[in-house]
């Protein structure tokens, strides 16, 4: 189906190996979407994975570590992480993102 209702969409883990981010995925063929929440204290370890990702902070405040840079990101902001580069975030606040990730062999966030 070409729309969405992201408010109908199962919550789920969807990347328990490295995070604590709940939410709505949608995957496509080559493009994955979620609509993601970390509760304060949460977020994801350091880690890098061969899939380009783009997140951005729909509310609250993420810590973010990108390749040994740092920044506190609000709403409005967010990050681009290249393929195998490394990150860790943590929410400050609980925080609600969009993470977007490109699709390698089927698969995007669940990795």
């Amino acid at each position: 189906m070409p729309f969405l209702v992201f408010d109908e969409i199962e919550k789920e883990t969807v990347t328990p190996k490295y995070s604590t981010a709940y939410g709505e995925l949608v995957t496509g063929e080559f493009i994955e979407v979620g609509r993601l929440g970390f509760k304060a204290g949460e977020g994801a370890v350091e880690h890098a994975h061969p899939h380009e990702q783009v997140m951005y902070v729909i509310s609250g405040r993420l810590s973010v570590d990108l390749d040994g840079e740092h920044a506190e990101l609000g709403p409005g902001m967010g990050f681009h992480a290249r393929p195998n580069q490394k990150h860790k975030v943590q929410a400050v606040e609980d925080t609600q993102v969009i993470s977007s990730k490109h699709v390698i062999d089927g698969v995007g966030h669940k990795i």
